[in-house]
């Protein structure tokens, strides 16, 4: 969520500036791909083009405001604590709602509704249901290539094939103990 806050600025300040949507000689445009990276990620070529960009077309520093919003976002899944996170996340969405940026104050306020689940994240381990929404996803596009199943016993033995079963498969013997001469 924090990285598509920091893309909404980028295109509003981009369309306000120059009149239209980005284009490859924009030095905003240039530099969206850097934008979505985390900052431990950045080499030094990374750094100077997002400096450079940010530079030439953030004459206001929203997008730096709200890159750093970001940064700042995904540093509170680091707390070691429950009480910690809330601690930071708290003081994330008060400097979020008193900026200036009207994105960082629409993500803050989606992530205040979200609070409960957000913290729920140290709460039980860091547990997600990624690997849930996956299989859902394999699973549906299982359904859609097989072009609908008429028998539910031959769809779930097709999931099962594809998602469930970890097949052991035993070494064949060789039926021959050489191979075969190439006729010419």
């Amino acid at each position: 969520l924090g990285f598509a806050a920091v893309d909404d600025v980028r295109r509003r300040v981009q369309q306000e500036s120059t009149g239209h949507r980005g284009r490859r000689d924009d030095p905003l445009y240039a530099i969206r791909r850097v934008l979505r990276r985390g900052a431990e990620h950045l080499s030094e070529h990374a750094w100077a083009r997002l400096l450079a960009g940010l530079d030439a077309g953030d004459v206001d520093q929203q997008i730096g405001q709200a890159w750093i919003a970001a940064q700042d976002l995904r540093r509170i899944y680091a707390s070691a604590s429950p009480a910690q996170a809330q601690a930071r996340l708290y003081a994330w969405m008060v400097h979020c709602a008193d900026s200036g940026v009207p994105e960082l104050r629409r993500l803050a306020t989606t992530i205040d509704s979200w609070t409960a689940e957000f913290l729920a994240y140290f709460t039980t381990g860091g547990i997600s249901n990624g690997p849930t929404e996956a299989m859902n996803l394999l699973i549906k596009k299982i359904k859609r290539v097989g072009h609908g199943f008429r028998n539910f016993d031959n769809y779930r033995l097709r999931l099962l094939l594809h998602c469930g079963v970890d097949w052991q498969t035993h070494q064949t013997t060789p039926l021959r103990a050489r191979l075969p001469r190439l006729a010419a």
